[in-house]
């Protein structure tokens, strides 16, 4: 599959700084529609009832009109949800654009950004794009983010909690040790998967000003292919953001994405259901697949990271591909024996365990 910057084709017009840059890799998007797809932590159920709603012919026939700049619907849903004011909220097109805006509005060129590793591989890409000095900082032996290691730094702090591809989660208390920690540095916290089993740090942007919350619609609310993420922090933090957003893109999410992502924030029956049957399959996937000899990582994410001494990561992998599964394989160290596999719904995860186990008889 083709990618950005495959084969290292480019064009003699290219600016020089972006040589060596490493795109991002996404997960395989595969056209075959029988496949078991468990590979890109995208929710099982559909959106809400409520979206399907909102998105309906009339709606479609004002495509030919610009969408609302401000979102406007979509930052006061969102206020409302965190009790917090619309000033302390911003939208894009996606949290990746967040984080984007984040690198344009808050890091110098050569300025310094912490991050886990491994961990979210847009810090990384970004950090090459935009020139920042970057400090990738290890996981412990066993894959968990060393708070101390975050304590009295000298640069930008940007956590994944939990982190991917771990799915492990950092207390709450522990995170606002690290913001304490470091008043004169933006603490980021990313929590994209911050809704199966994580508590968030929403409740720290009125008691810090170097807090900045991101979160995604892609997971919880079942609109990845919409596009759409936010962050929440201090009003100051959020006209930032804003000054970035307006300087490169007024329009960043379109008309039926701010409607969509409206209505799915608004439903929280909906989100508390779909989430709620997510966590009760994954804790089922991780007791079947211990039962099966599997090292799974505590997990409070919508998937679950694993590994089996019987058969390696990548063998793993391959199998399961055969058999029509798709997980994630990362094929680097020190996660070399894990794979990475999304929680679908229970007759996903059956399947899955089923072909985990004729693949384990073959060892």
């Amino acid at each position: 599959m083709a990618t950005a910057g495959s084969d290292n084709i480019m064009s003699r017009f290219l600016n020089r700084k972006y040589e060596t840059l490493e795109p991002y890799t996404p997960g395989e998007q595969p056209k075959v529609l029988d496949l078991i797809k468990l590979n890109t932590n995208e929710n099982p159920y559909g959106p809400s009832p409520e979206v399907l709603k909102v998105i309906n012919e009339e709606e479609v026939g004002r495509l030919q009109l610009y969408s609302d700049p401000e979102a406007a619907e979509l930052v006061e849903a969102i206020a409302e949800n965190f009790g917090v004011s619309r000033e302390q909220v911003a939208v894009g097109n996606g949290s990746d654009e967040i984080l984007a805006f984040c690198f344009m509005a808050f890091q110098p060129e050569n300025g310094k950004v912490y991050f886990p590793d491994p961990s979210y591989g847009f810090y990384k890409v970004y950090g090459d794009v935009f020139k920042a000095d970057r400090h990738p900082v290890p996981l412990n032996g066993n894959l968990e983010i060393v708070p101390e290691d975050y304590k009295n730094l000298d640069g930008t702090i940007i956590i994944a909690n939990p982190n991917a591809p771990t799915g492990i989660a950092l207390e709450t208390g522990v995170i606002e040790e690290i913001i304490k920690s470091n008043p004169d540095n933006l603490v980021i916290i990313d929590e994209a998967y911050v809704d199966f089993g994580a508590k968030s740090c929403v409740p720290f942007i009125d008691k810090y000003d170097n807090i900045l919350v991101i979160q995604t619609f892609s997971k919880s609310r079942s609109l990845a292919g919409s596009r759409v993420g936010f962050a929440l922090g201090n009003k100051e933090l959020i006209a930032d953001i804003n000054r970035i957003k307006f300087s490169f893109n007024p329009y960043n999410l379109d008309r039926l994405a701010i409607r969509a992502a409206a209505a799915a924030m608004r439903d929280d029956a909906y989100f508390q259901m779909t989430r709620r049957q997510i966590m009760e399959t994954r804790e089922y996937t991780v007791r079947e697949m211990e039962a099966l000899g599997f090292e799974v990582l505590p997990s409070k994410a919508n998937f679950i990271f694993a590994r089996n001494s019987r058969i390696a990561g990548k063998d793993y992998f391959e199998g399961l591909r055969e058999k029509n599964i798709l997980v994630r394989y990362f094929g680097k160290k020190p996660i070399e024996d894990y794979v990475r596999i999304t929680i679908g719904k229970r007759e996903d995860m059956e399947a899955l365990l089923s072909a985990t186990k004729e693949l384990l008889e073959r060892q």
